[in-house]
């Protein structure tokens, strides 16, 4: 049984974790009517990759005697400066999930939550993993210097790191 204070954390990420999903969808749109079809194709993934994580909470809340709660999304920006800047906004973004993931890991450990503690690690884990991904990203979009990004956007997937 979850704690109320765990459930409404949990809670909280379902928020963040959908409002992700939307913040990359946003994004593969941006750059879909750019032109940068390889971009939009990983940023489609990435908001997949989002939702499931949303989903997996709402899971966990409801299965562990809690109440997921759906909330509306904030709309995400529509539009980007430039490709660089929306990669760098991909790894704000990513920095702000694994601080509200290592948020939930300190108040189960305050809680004595050791089961959802031990669940959240995948997420520890999953969190490593995007900034790892968004910083490889921006490595190789400064190789670029902002030129010949058609070579970019065509090796984008071979960039992601890992599949899930």
């Amino acid at each position: 049984m979850l704690s109320k204070r765990v459930e409404a954390i949990l809670n909280a990420q379902v928020e963040k974790e959908g409002y992700s999903s939307n913040l990359y969808l946003s994004m593969a749109s941006w750059a879909e009517t750019k032109g940068y079809s390889g971009m939009a194709t990983w940023l489609y993934a990435q908001a997949d990759e989002e939702k499931m994580h949303m989903l997996k909470l709402v899971g966990y809340i409801n299965e562990r005697g809690g109440h997921a709660i759906i909330p509306a999304f904030k709309q995400p920006p529509v539009e980007h400066g430039s490709v660089q800047e929306m990669f760098e906004a991909v790894l704000k973004h990513e920095k702000l999930v694994t601080k509200s993931i290592n948020d939930i890991v300190a108040l189960c450990e305050q809680e004595k939550d050791y089961t959802t503690h031990n669940w959240v690690q995948w997420f520890v884990t999953e969190q490593i993993e995007e900034e790892a991904s968004a910083n490889e990203i921006l490595d190789k979009l400064n190789l670029t210097d902002g030129k010949n990004l058609y070579m970019f956007d065509r090796d984008i997937m071979s960039l992601r790191g890992k599949e899930d």
